[in-house]
């Protein structure tokens, strides 16, 4: 049995989907390295919503999927881009999915670290950016989750140099309960992020964000670097305090950096293990045995899946996340807060499938293939 799939080049193909999953059982929590998966939201298919309302999450569905997430031993970072925070999910869905999920997490015994940002505000002076992140801090922390303390757009836009975020930083960590995961993520995820931390120059800008971090190396559990340039993560990775982790958020290059070198490793803080979380998981418990092959044989594989999800514009890969989520029967719908499902074409949709089912990332191929034809189908492509 065959799917006829559309192609890149205007064209179709015949695709032979597989039959049987690939096998992984969850198992013992890791050992070697602390990983992450940003956890995307499952939208309200029957709200009355446009793409400028709040979001309607359907509860039940997005805590089933963090559940799932920690029956394999993964972390979940929760309220982040993933999570379509400032691309659908406002401050104040962003709150309530906080508290819903370390609720949670506290009662299935789950790790969980949750977003920090100022997205209350659109803009504004350096004490009102403060401001913001501080009452976000005082949700995360009283919700007994771990902060992330995330890049703002409002900072990127009112920051003069250097100084300011060292300022606004340095205030912040120094009243945190516990320590925090700092947050570097770079333009191609967001446009509004260009020039952070007081320079477009990424020397001088990796220049003050360690100088942040050792002003107070007690309250920095470690930074998420997503640039996607490797041999820049490895240089800021190796310049850590001891004792602060280095979470790589790159997803096109993580097996190489969680696998790491004779001078060290990355931990992880990954979007694209919203899709991998098993097979992720897996690989991960391989590396923990001190089998280096055996690890990236199993997640080198799954790159072209990343890079595919990830490609220009790279803020669009919730789309694919979500999609990946659907065919997995994680949701019963491709519905996203704000309409992001339109956000990628069907070519781009139709390789996503072709490559998540290749890695046999669906317990149920059936019920993949069949979901997926009936995508095709509103678009117009007969089987």
């Amino acid at each position: 049995m065959t799917i006829r799939l559309p192609d890149l080049q205007g064209g179709f193909r015949a695709y032979e989907p597989r039959t049987e999953p690939l096998t992984v059982t969850p198992g013992i929590p890791f050992t070697s390295r602390t990983v992450f998966s940003a956890a995307h939201v499952v939208a309200d298919p029957y709200a009355d919503t446009t793409p400028d309302s709040p979001a309607a999450v359907d509860w039940d569905a997005t805590l089933a999927f963090r559940r799932h997430l920690w029956s394999h031993g993964l972390g979940v970072a929760e309220a982040m881009d993933t999570a379509q925070r400032g691309m659908g999910l406002d401050w104040a869905g962003a709150a309530e999915l906080i508290r819903r999920s370390a609720a949670e997490a506290h009662s299935v015994g789950g790790r969980i670290a949750c977003g920090v940002g100022t997205d209350q505000i659109t803009g504004g002076s350096l004490a009102e950016i403060r401001g913001a992140y501080e009452e976000q801090l005082a949700v995360v922390e009283e919700s007994g989750a771990q902060a992330i303390l995330m890049a703002s757009r409002a900072l990127a836009s009112a920051a003069s140099g250097p100084e300011d975020y060292q300022e606004i930083y340095g205030r912040l960590l120094r009243q945190a309960a516990e320590p925090v995961i700092l947050h570097w993520l770079g333009p191609m995820f967001d446009p509004a992020l260009e020039g952070y931390w007081g320079s477009g120059d990424l020397d001088a800008a990796t220049k003050t964000v360690l100088e942040v971090i050792a002003a107070h190396p007690d309250k920095v559990d470690g930074i998420k670097v997503s640039l996607l340039d490797t041999q820049r993560e490895i240089g800021l990775r190796r310049r850590l305090p001891r004792g602060v982790r280095c979470y790589t958020g790159d997803d096109f290059h993580y097996p190489e950096l969680i696998a790491g070198d004779d001078q060290g490793f990355s931990h992880a803080l990954l979007g694209v293990f919203d899709p991998l979380g098993p097979l992720a998981a897996e690989a991960v418990r391989v590396l923990d045995t001190g089998d280096v092959t055996g690890f990236r044989g199993l997640l080198d594989p799954t790159v072209e899946l990343s890079r595919h999800l990830f490609q220009t514009p790279t803020r669009f890969y919730k789309t694919g996340v979500v999609l990946l989520a659907w065919l997995a029967g994680h949701q019963s719908h491709f519905t996203m807060v704000g309409g992001l499902q339109s956000a990628r074409s069907l070519p781009h949709l139709a390789r996503a499938y072709e490559l998540a089912d290749g890695l046999g990332l669906f317990p149920d191929p059936g019920l993949a293939e069949e979901r997926m034809k009936n995508l095709l189908s509103l678009y117009g492509v007969d089987q």
